[in-house]
């Protein structure tokens, strides 16, 4: 990656669109600290990022394509949800059955396993697992593109919801420029390891500045 600037508002929605290959994922592993760039700074709060990740931990979460990517099949949906908490020590009563009950899965959801639940109830409860510790900022990496229209639909409402309710800043990474459309503030183009476009949504949709910009948005 080369040149790299974006920034995320506190309670905003930064869609990241690209083809594969440009770019998208690295940035989200830099962003959350997975990853260090070989130059330039993170920061998060308007703070350098530590040396040490362990002090953002519970801060900062990602929601998957694949939810068997951060679901433990062996692990009951409860505690796979509790375990972010588990690792900061953390034990908070009902906790657990708020989250799920505010996903929109109920308390039983809690003793099932992931494989007797469908791609949609799984993904609630990757998203139930990232909230749980009221991080400020998650990142949605390809989070509804294995789902079937509808339930995509489904999830990226409740996405909205739960950031209208719980503040939280996002970094929304899809290929799907439908989805980026309806949840993002703001939307960044990323090709061959650069942001060519930064632009709030409906200009970018109206009026794109840059021709690969212009090249994706024709392709709808």
């Amino acid at each position: 990656m080369r040149r790299v600037s974006l920034q995320v508002a506190e309670g905003e929605t930064l869609g990241l669109v690209g083809e594969s290959g440009s770019g998208k994922t690295t940035t989200s592993r830099v962003a959350l600290g997975l990853q260090r760039p070989t130059s330039g700074t993170v920061r998060f709060d308007g703070r350098p990022f530590p040396k040490r990740r362990r002090e953002l931990a519970g801060r900062m979460q990602a929601v998957l394509q694949h939810p068997h990517w951060s679901l433990n099949p062996r692990m009951r949906v409860g505690q796979s949800v509790a375990e972010p908490l588990d690792v900061l020590g953390r034990t908070e009563k009902n906790a657990v059955t708020e989250m799920l009950e505010h996903v929109g899965l109920g308390a039983d959801f809690a003793d099932r396993y992931p494989h007797e639940l469908s791609g949609g109830q799984r993904q609630r409860v990757s998203i139930a697992r990232a909230l749980v510790t009221r991080p400020g900022f998650i990142v949605f990496d390809e989070a509804v593109s294995a789902l079937d229209v509808s339930v995509q639909v489904q999830i990226l409402n409740l996405i909205k919801d739960l950031q209208a309710e719980y503040g939280f800043s996002a970094l929304f990474i899809s290929h799907d420029l439908g989805a980026v459309r309806y949840v993002a503030d703001r939307i960044a183009v990323m090709r061959q390891g650069e942001v060519v476009e930064t632009a709030d949504t409906r200009t970018f949709y109206t009026d794109p500045s840059h021709e690969y910009s212009k090249q994706l948005l024709e392709a709808l």
